[in-house]
């Protein structure tokens, strides 16, 4: 992985083998970013996406295996417990243009991404809401 900052902006590039969530919160924490939006393309050879049921208050997830284009990613970066809490979700195409997507929970690159984390100098923070079963955004 390599980033550079500019401003209030950080570029991230991963290479072939790194996870996608682990090295966005290892810049998040280095930089302490308060707050940050996300977004990237790329390409993953393993992904794991979730879909929240709101009647069980539980992910349901997905595992693909294979090469896929990172068609989007999305997201934001916040605070919880002190630590970078990441919430992003994904779409990724095979070679037969079939996309996947959702809550992005695992996503292993196999040839390049390249991110782009928008940051902000204030925090917003997450709260656990029992009643939905989320970290809601806590402003």
């Amino acid at each position: 992985m390599e980033y550079k900052r500019m401003h209030d902006i950080l570029v991230v590039r991963l290479d072939p083998g790194e996870e996608i969530l682990g090295a966005l919160a290892a810049v998040a924490s280095r930089e302490a970013v308060a707050f940050g939006s996300v977004q990237g393309i790329g390409a993953v050879r393993e992904l794991e996406v979730g879909l929240f049921d709101p009647e069980s208050k539980a992910f349901r997830g997905s595992r693909f295996t294979g090469y896929r284009e990172l068609t989007s990613l999305e997201g934001t970066i916040t605070r919880r417990d002190g630590e970078p809490y990441l919430h992003l979700h994904v779409t990724a195409a095979d070679e037969h243009a079939a996309v996947v997507g959702g809550h992005l929970v695992r996503a292993v690159v196999s040839a390049t991404a390249e991110l782009v984390i928008r940051t902000a100098p204030d925090a917003v923070g997450r709260r656990f809401d029992p009643a939905i079963g989320l970290n809601l955004l806590d402003f």
